[in-house]
């Protein structure tokens, strides 16, 4: 569904009870089905040049092969159970974009089933991209699930150096250099090995290289796979802007073999936990609830608890790409605490801290915001607090970070319409958010003064 307009507002009320997602706009209407369930832009007048979301739980645009679990569930109930390691049956949750729809499967061991990944090669030519981390621990793995008992695909790999600070056209041309020197043509397959970087390289490098070859994601961090695999975004960092060089381009399939999570680091681990939290407070009230309960099993690795955690998490991504893939509004509140955290890892240096460390710090600064604006409680405010620091991510910005380092990278932040900043904020109740441009600028001013020197 596309849209001219750029709305100063959009509020986001979700019914987990209700299948239907409707949008009201001031001026005109139009009605749609997304995964079997309609869309509707009526003509309620909301205020100038503002548009209401009202999204609900639009269950038919995904689907899982699992049984669902609810929230409440522990990870030692016995709905958990069904999710044990010893079960080598992937969990699946389906992202619904007509003919080029796909599937993430979830589950342990699922790098030793050649089958999975070989259904999504196209023609016989394959180029690996991961990293120096990640290639020591799984490459071979993953070469030998695409050539077991498939003798006529042939693998090329390209190694690249590990950190968000490689995340540049220099380092994406040495893919570019591998496929062509490997006279790759448009029938390869590109598989992205790694966390996100490699993901958002290798998926840029597919949807350029002869204007757009097939893609696999192996996401190998919680980041990544809760994240940043699932929904096509692709790019590199430009050195005034993260994330700001890209395309929208999805892969055949993404493969999320839980049992790399035991080799992540603690502080990639905690790093992702940051996407995970972000989720249950913009539209998934009983998923922030059941991590309030289960942070401490997360953090100690409990493959039960991340099973559960990593389907919550794709199923949401997976609802909101369906219904907004290039984010034209409503994937838009995916970033929260994107914008505060993107300026932090620009100004700080990129790679000097994770990527959800400064989501963390990103979204404790829009939730500050949310509440001088009279827009949430001082619970929640509070809450946060406490889950972040649980899953031990970081809630303040690095003391080099000023007010004027912060509005100047935000000022081109890709949120930025006609001139105008706009930002995902809380609003209402846990689970509830909007994305706009109609907010109080001295509440930002504030909340950057609290949070860094002027």
């Amino acid at each position: 569904m596309a849209a001219s307009a750029h709305p100063s507002s959009l509020c986001f009320s979700l019914n987990p009870t209700s299948s239907k997602a409707s949008i009201s706009k001031s001026t005109n209407l139009f009605v749609g089905v997304v995964g079997g369930s309609s869309v509707k832009l009526n003509s309620d007048h909301l205020g100038s040049n503002r548009i209401a979301v009202s999204v609900g739980r639009v269950r038919s645009a995904i689907h899982a092969s699992s049984t669902q679990l609810t929230p409440a569930e522990s990870p030692s109930s016995s709905g958990f159970s069904k999710m044990t390691s010893s079960s080598r049956v992937p969990n699946i949750v389906d992202v619904n974009l007509g003919d080029r729809s796909y599937p993430i499967y979830i589950g342990p061991g699922l790098l030793d089933q050649p089958e999975l990944l070989q259904r999504h090669v196209h023609g016989k030519r394959v180029l690996v991209v991961t990293n120096t981390t990640v290639a020591p621990l799984y490459l071979d793995k993953v070469i030998n699930a695409l050539t077991k008992d498939n003798p006529n695909v042939s693998v090329e790999t390209v190694i690249l150096p590990d950190g968000e600070q490689y995340k540049d056209m220099d380092t994406l041309m040495k893919v570019f250099d591998k496929a062509i020197e490997s006279r790759l043509d448009r029938r390869s397959t590109f598989v992205a090995l790694g966390g996100g970087v490699i993901g958002d390289m290798c998926g840029f490098a597919a949807a350029s290289f002869l204007r757009g070859v097939n893609f696999i994601q192996i996401p190998t961090t919680v980041m990544a796979q809760v994240d940043s695999s699932v929904g096509g975004k692709t790019g590199i960092n430009h050195p005034l802007g993260k994330n700001l060089i890209g395309a929208f381009y999805q892969p055949q399939c993404v493969l999320v073999d839980t049992d790399t999570l035991d080799t992540l680091p603690d502080r990639e681990l905690a790093s992702g936990l940051a996407e995970v939290i972000k989720y249950g407070l913009i539209r998934d009230a009983e998923f922030f609830e059941w991590q309030e309960k289960n942070m401490d099993a997360l953090m100690a690795r409990d493959h039960i608890a991340f099973a559960y955690a990593i389907k919550r998490s794709c199923e949401n991504k997976a609802e909101v790409v369906s219904l907004d893939e290039k984010e034209g509004g409503l994937r838009a509140t995916l970033n929260l605490g994107h914008t505060f955290g993107h300026a932090i890892e620009t100004g700080f240096g990129y790679g000097h801290w994770l990527h959800g460390e400064a989501v963390a710090v990103g979204m404790v600064m829009a939730v500050d915001m949310s509440h001088r604006l009279g827009w949430i409680d001082e619970s929640l405010v509070g809450r946060v607090h406490n889950i972040l620091k649980k899953a031990k991510l970081p809630i303040a910005p690095p003391e080099s970070m000023t007010v004027e380092m912060f509005k100047s990278i935000m000022s081109v932040d890709k949120k930025v319409a006609d001139g105008v900043l706009r930002l995902i904020l809380l609003k209402g109740p846990l689970g509830n958010c909007v994305f706009t441009s109609d907010y109080d600028k001295k509440a930002l001013d504030e909340t950057l003064s609290a949070f860094s020197k002027s």
